[in-house]
């Protein structure tokens, strides 16, 4: 889409035009990006740089973006500080990361805690192992739902119904093998809340070399056992307490 065709896109669905051109704005950054000049955002967001200047002085401000000395610019602090409100909110943080380390420990490999957002799978909580090589996913990164053992957990279980979750039930833990990331290979479980249903997936992830079909068999009961103790932890009284 060209500059014009981007300037003059009108807002029928709803909205207000200047925000969703900020939004854009911060969408436009990725993981590698320590900066990006006027002329790369202008690229990468289809905006003239006129307007990306009016809106950057919005988003400097309230700390959205920085501008650095070379005249880039950067993702600021409010980002991770809207973050780590988003991970409070579900008030499991107590609960779920004392059982990834735990989890880590045993299957000497990562262990990630997914919720479902939408058409995506957000990484909430993360444990890395100790090996040099691993998986680099991070608390925040999103997955695809179609792709990583997580997302397949988090997308069928989501919308099953009780007469067809018990049959999922029986094919967990989810894998993923070389499926998104060729490199890559993943186990998942769902994890269960009394009162919320499927509140996320609980996951095992690391370099495909290291998940040889011997060690896949070793992780299964592990990883099934850790998100039944997850799932019996959020559906106590002291996970009710703690959400009231």
């Amino acid at each position: 889409m060209n500059h014009q065709a981007v300037e003059q896109a009108d807002t029928r669905a709803g909205g207000v035009e200047a925000v969703d051109r900020a939004l854009s704005i911060l969408g436009c950054f990725t993981e590698h990006d320590e900066g990006l000049s006027l002329a790369e955002i202008s690229s990468r967001t289809g905006l003239y740089k006129s307007t990306i200047l009016r809106l950057t002085e919005s988003l400097v401000r309230s700390g959205y973006i920085v501008r650095m000395a070379d005249k880039r610019f950067a993702v600021g602090p409010t980002p991770m500080i809207l973050g780590s409100f988003y991970r409070r909110r579900f008030k499991i943080e107590a609960f779920v990361r004392p059982l990834l380390l735990s989890l880590v420990e045993q299957a000497g490999e990562s262990a990630s805690f997914f919720r479902k957002e939408g058409n995506d799978g957000i990484c909430l909580f993360r444990a890395d192992c100790r090996h040099l090589i691993r998986d680099q996913i991070r608390e925040g990164d999103v997955l695809s739902l179609d792709e990583h053992a997580a997302g397949q957990v988090l997308a069928r279980f989501s919308t099953a119904k009780p007469r067809t979750r018990t049959a999922l039930m029986a094919k967990i833990p989810f894998i993923s093998l070389g499926k998104g990331d060729s490199e890559t290979a993943a186990m998942a479980v769902p994890v269960f809340s009394g009162s919320e249903g499927l509140i996320g997936a609980l996951a095992v992830s690391g370099p495909l070399t290291r998940f040889t079909p011997e060690k896949l068999v070793s992780i299964r009961p592990l990883l099934q056992g850790f998100g039944e103790r997850l799932s019996i932890s959020l559906a106590s009284k002291q996970y009710a307490q703690a959400r009231s």
